[in-house]
């Protein structure tokens, strides 16, 4: 599916439209079939252990889904998950940021349906593999 936004209009609108994430997601890339999303490590994204929490890396599986879609259908604000399953693998690298691979598998007029591997920047192996599902509002 031919893009509709490129990745300086992505970040402008998430800055738009979801100012509340300040600094912490920058789009690295993107593919034939989705984006690449980094998840800039802070304190404040780790639990207890020194390790990424769970919520953290929901939101960068949630946000690079979010945007792969985003890239492809417009400026959809209302675009929403509605279903998401996370596989956590191994504990994440402490001290580096994460990066994500969103994949789109389905793009519908109402449904998407898609995959995210989220990887400690510097490790071969996934940390964890989300799967992914949004409703796309009537335009």
């Amino acid at each position: 599916m031919e893009l509709q936004m490129d990745i300086p209009a992505l970040e402008r609108f998430v800055a738009t439209h979801f100012p509340q994430m300040g600094d912490d997601f920058r789009v690295e890339e993107l593919t034939e079939t989705g984006v690449v999303i980094r998840l800039h490590v802070a304190e404040r994204h780790l639990r207890p252990g020194g390790t990424v929490s769970g919520p953290s890396m929901f939101a960068l599986a949630d946000i690079g889904m979010y945007l792969a879609i985003l890239a492809r259908i417009g400026p959809v604000a209302l675009a929403v998950t509605t279903n998401c399953a996370i596989d956590f693998m191994r504990k994440p690298a402490a001290g580096v940021d994460m990066l994500c691979t969103a994949r789109l598998l389905k793009l519908g007029r109402v449904l998407a349906v898609g995959d995210a591997l989220l990887y400690s920047e510097g490790l071969a192996e996934p940390v964890a593999r989300a799967s992914l599902t949004y409703s796309i509002p009537p335009r």
